[in-house]
């Protein structure tokens, strides 16, 4: 008997099977999302691959709102339905989860070369058992958790992308781009998200976008344009952070993820500073640690720690 766990995103869908608790690396699958019309089809491809192995149960995190057993993607027009999934794989126990939900899931069994510290609090600060994940990659979005009695957590659900800008935020742009640029920068998501980092890098070049990765290419070649834009980029997402240190309270740990989240890594003075510029309330973010979700299985292992 195996379970089935999938991380499905706007570019890749990475499935993976479970048995005795544990993921089975080698059975770890990396699927191009343009490569297939549904996620029904991927997971058909996935299963016959791996010989058709009875499956007892699924858990897939899904990059878009998930309600009432059904899902779709943010970035793509793939949906999801529990009902369907089980009778694809046969399946007794079918869960569909936001992906942020799964990353919350999983960051108690973060450790290692899995996680990095990018900021340090101090060690005798008040506690209170909250943490928070927040995602800079092909889409954004975050996932509050919540340590509970005896040792277990609750991850919750949200889709903080969809918020207008903060004022702060949305002035610091405004002055860096102009009245017309700005009118691109309409969500958190559209600001914060990989194509936030593209038309940032357009709006401050007055040129037409290009893919993040090009940017982020020529900012490791030294091109100080490039370099401009990822300071300006981690001088917001630090501002961005405070608010949400203040908004959640993650005394516990802000847990960064996503492509676009580790840009930010090279880049923490930058970050810092905006992250800890406002005195009002500064003993929060000034007692939350600060860390880099590196494991690439984070999400499927918040996916089986969900169906524990």
């Amino acid at each position: 008997m195996a379970i089935l766990l999938g991380d499905v995103g706007g570019t890749n869908a990475r499935l993976a099977l479970a048995r005795n608790g544990s993921i089975d690396t080698r059975t770890v699958t990396r699927f191009r999302g343009d490569d297939y019309a549904s996620f029904d089809d991927v997971v058909r491809q996935f299963l016959q691959e791996q010989d058709q192995p009875r499956v007892s149960a699924v858990c897939i995190a899904v990059a878009g709102p998930v309600s009432g057993g059904q899902a779709r993607l943010t970035n793509r027009p793939w949906d999801f339905d529990e009902d369907r999934l089980a009778r694809l794989t046969d399946a007794d126990h079918v869960r569909l989860i936001n992906d942020l939900t799964a990353l919350g899931y999983a960051t108690p069994s973060l450790g290692g070369d899995g996680v990095a510290v990018l900021r340090t609090a101090p060690a005798d600060r008040a506690r209170n058992g909250q943490a928070l994940v927040v995602n800079l990659g092909t889409g954004f979005n975050v996932c509050a958790v919540r340590s509970l009695p005896g040792g277990a957590i609750t991850a919750l659900e949200a889709e903080e992308g969809h918020t207008q800008l903060p004022a702060n935020i949305y002035l610091r742009l405004l002055d860096a781009v102009g009245p017309e640029a700005i009118k691109g920068f309409t969500s958190t998501e559209e600001t914060f998200a990989g194509r936030g980092l593209s038309r940032l890098h357009a709006a401050l070049t007055h040129t037409a976008p290009v893919p993040g990765e090009q940017i982020d290419r020529a900012a490791d070649a030294g091109d100080p344009v490039a370099n401009a834009t990822y300071d300006l980029f981690a001088d917001l997402v630090g501002l961005l952070c405070r608010e949400l240190a203040l908004r959640f309270m993650p005394l516990d740990g802000l847990f960064l993820a996503g492509s676009v989240g580790r840009s930010i890594a090279d880049r923490m003075d930058l970050f810092q500073a905006s992250f800890l510029a406002e005195s009002f309330m500064r003993h929060i973010p000034e007692n939350t640690p600060i860390y880099l979700i590196r494991d690439d299985m984070a999400a499927l292992q918040g996916c089986l720690a969900a169906l524990s």
